[in-house]
Formats: structure tokens, sequence, C-alpha cells
């Protein structure tokens, strides 16, 4: 068929359909693995993605974990900013590759200024932390601010921790508990916990116990 005779585009739909499971066709990770390769040693930027996601999902061992960085490697020097944003993952945990947490920065930064909502909060982070970048509260807000107003949980809750305590912006219990209360309607159980504080001290909201005691059960239930 076309994906057999090296079609880049058949080669990438079939190795989807078995990854995915479609049109009848079961679920087949090695299929997809094998179909991917041969689509991501065409160039296709998507695919090298792909496979590297496969390899890493599970634990096929220190072989895929290497290959998976060499695929990321390669799809984010041609500008993927899911490539840059994972890569920089692997190499802030040293999975596949020498741990690098100033290479893992650059590489979060590279994808932050493609709108890159993970890469962002992760820049965020870094910044708070001073993980391979000079430590910058400011910063840290920044990008906080830039992946929790696109409804990004981890992020409105650890801006809404920035403005608890007056980090990289002025103290406003107000504005802490409006990110708390954000994140913890998604779910976020740190969060449900925060905003149950503020309900419980009556901290930027009116004190109401019965809530703080709703969120702090949500909490304790994750």
């Amino acid at each position: 068929d076309a994906a057999e005779r090296g079609s880049l585009q058949a080669q990438n739909n079939l190795a989807w359909i078995y990854h995915q499971g479609f049109g009848g066709i079961p679920q087949d990770r090695d299929e997809a693995v094998t179909w991917y390769r041969l689509a991501a040693r065409q160039g296709s930027v998507p695919a090298q993605c792909s496979l590297a996601g496969l390899l890493l999902d599970g634990d096929r061992g220190e072989t895929a974990d290497a290959e998976a960085v060499a695929w990321y490697r390669l799809a984010a020097e041609h500008g993927s900013a899911l490539a840059q944003c994972n890569l920089a993952l692997l190499l802030m945990t040293g999975r596949g590759v020498t741990r690098d947490e100033p290479r893992a920065a650059t590489l979060f930064q590279a994808a932050a200024a493609q709108d890159d909502t993970l890469a962002q909060f992760n820049l965020g982070y870094l910044y708070m932390t001073g993980k391979g970048v000079m430590q910058d509260d400011v910063e840290a807000v920044r990008w906080y601010r830039l992946a929790a107003e696109k409804g990004f949980a981890a992020a409105q809750r650890n801006l809404g921790g920035m403005y608890a305590v007056g980090r990289g912006v002025p103290r406003n219990d107000a504005e802490a508990a409006k990110w708390y209360q954000l994140a913890a309607e998604q779910g976020d159980a740190g969060a449900q916990c925060n905003i149950g504080w503020m309900y419980a001290r009556g901290l930027g909201v009116d004190q109401d116990r019965v809530k703080a005691v709703t969120w702090y059960r949500q909490s304790a239930e994750r």
C-alpha cells in the first residue's frame, strides 16, 4: 500500500490509526512505533514527536529513552514547541540524557516564546526556584500569569501563592484567593487546600467555615 511504498502521509496516518485504535483496527503501539519511525526518518516533525512520546510511554528501557531524546532534539531543532518543551522536561530529570537545567531553561524559553502553556508554567517554576536561571520572582510571576490566564491550573495555583506571600508582586489576598479558586474548581488538590485556608481565615474572601471544610474535604479526598 501507500505506506509501504514510502508515502509520508500514509505512514503518519497508519501510525496514528495503530496508536489510537481506529476503524476496527485494534490499538497496537508497537506497530505505531514502526510506522512513526519510518515517517520520522523522512523528516516528519509530528511523527518525530509522536514517536518520542511512545518510546517514553511505559518502561521500554534506557535505549528507548535515548532514542526518544534524539527524536525530540531533532524536532526541537526544527522549531517544534512541543519537542522543545518535552526535551526540556527530560533534561530536568535526566531521563535518557545527562541532566542539564540551564539547557532545559533555554528550551523552555524557546517553547514559551511560541505560546506553549506547559513551557510557560515550567519557565515560571524555574525562575521561582532559580533552577537553570537566575532566580527572579518578577519573571516567575510573568510566566505563571501567561499560563494561568489560559486556564492552566498549576500555574493558577502557583500564581495565587505568589500573591499570597508577596513574591514578585505586592501581597494581595484577594488576588491570591481568585487564582486559588480558579485552580481549585479544576480539581487542583493544592489549590483546594489553599482556598480552604483562605475561607477559614477570611483572607481575601469573606470568612466561611462551611466553604473551608468543603474545600478541605475535596482536597483530602484527592
